[in-house]
């Protein structure tokens, strides 16, 4: 039994900031890496940041240079930084694991991201 549980999502408007969250509980043993998802209404999830244990981070093309995925003092935790967001940024994010696997392989719920005037 694993749960993620993401917080920090809203509305905020274009060139604004959030910062996303995720704690990962419940049987977790190995934590291999955490990462941010996101979906549009219409589109594909597709990974937009991540972190592997050992500290290494990846972005997606769309959002290099603008968000920064952190780990938190606990290992079984991340936070999403989201700088000068635009209104295609607008989607639920969802917090993923990749645990006792090289993939993800857990996801949130997820939280909605809106930007929007």
């Amino acid at each position: 039994q694993v749960q993620l549980v993401e917080s920090g999502g809203g509305l905020v408007q274009p060139g604004g900031s959030l910062r996303l969250s995720c704690a990962a509980s419940g049987s977790i043993s190995n934590i291999n890496a955490m990462g941010w998802y996101r979906q549009a209404p219409g589109k594909q999830r597709e990974l937009v940041a991540g972190i592997t244990s050992g500290g290494s981070t990846n972005y997606a093309d769309s959002v290099k240079g603008r968000f920064t995925i952190s780990a938190g003092n606990t290992k079984n935790t991340v936070s999403l930084q989201m700088n000068s967001l635009k209104p295609e940024d607008t989607a639920v994010y969802y917090c993923s694991a990749a645990i006792r696997s090289r993939l993800y392989n857990y996801w949130g719920q997820g939280t909605q991201v809106t930007v929007s005037s």
